[in-house]
């Protein structure tokens, strides 16, 4: 476990919340784990009904904590850099298969993977002052968590595109609009109003609960999706781009 991710049990709603504002909240591999394994620990706990995700500060996270990233990828077999990372990433195997509602409470910025997880929720709750982006092509990587795949089928293909190609934000509003998110709030009404969800959802019947996300979503079609992507982004990890993107990103002055 990591002291960055707070676990807490209410009323059936399990509560996981990045604490690592001072570092934007981006996410280590000990955040992944203690992240994803609480996701799957909910799929065969009978009294959880409902899995509320949420973050401290002012973000909800700046995405992969890239030096931590580099730093493991530096230290992979050439053949394996970037493999492990992505195809063993234990949140998105546990987004695949969770069979749980699963509802965020996104107060501030949402980059990378902050942003293709909420695809992978059934309702988010969004801040006006928001922004969802996901910049894997500035780093010379590709999409992953299924996005490619999840994210032209909610705002179509051009619009993905461009998210993806060109680095265009979405704003708090406009996730709504576009059907990523639920509802757009002030930031400081964020959260409680995704817990207060969560507690209305989590009163319901956990068999219709499950049988009804069953219906709405293929997770072995995720998986296949998931599992393409990552052949695609170990490989692009490997490639000058990245390595120059990330050494860029290492080797960037700190503020002062």
């Amino acid at each position: 476990m990591t002291e960055h991710v707070k676990i807490a049990r209410e009323g059936g709603v399990l509560e996981l919340t990045s604490i690592r504002p001072d570092k934007k909240n981006a996410i280590t591999g000990e955040m992944y784990a203690a992240l994803g394994g609480g996701i799957d620990g909910a799929n065969k706990d009978s009294e959880i009904k409902a899995i509320l995700i949420s973050a401290e500060g002012d973000m909800f996270t700046a995405g992969n904590d890239l030096a931590d990233f580099a730093k493991q990828a530096a230290g992979a077999p050439a053949e394996r850099a970037g493999e492990d990372m992505v195809s063993g990433n234990p949140l998105l195997i546990a987004l695949a298969r969770a069979e749980k509602p699963i509802i965020a409470a996104v107060q501030g910025r949402a980059v990378g993977v902050g942003g293709t997880m909420l695809l992978h929720c059934d309702l988010v709750y969004i801040a006006e002052s928001a922004t969802i982006t996901m910049p894997f092509i500035n780093l010379g990587l590709t999409p992953e968590n299924a996005s490619s795949l999840l994210l032209p089928q909610r705002i179509g293909h051009a619009r993905a595109f461009a998210v993806f190609a060109l680095g265009e934000a979405i704003g708090g509003q406009d996730a709504v609009d576009l059907g990523i998110a639920y509802k757009c709030l002030p930031a400081g009404e964020v959260r409680s109003a995704a817990r207060e969800a969560a507690k209305t959802i989590a009163a319901r019947s956990l068999s219709a609960l499950v049988a009804t996300k069953k219906l709405m979503r293929d997770s072995k079609l995720l998986a296949d999706v998931m599992n393409r992507e990552n052949a695609v982004f170990a490989a692009q990890l490997r490639t000058p781009e990245a390595a120059a993107a990330f050494a860029a990103f290492l080797n960037k002055p700190k503020a002062a």
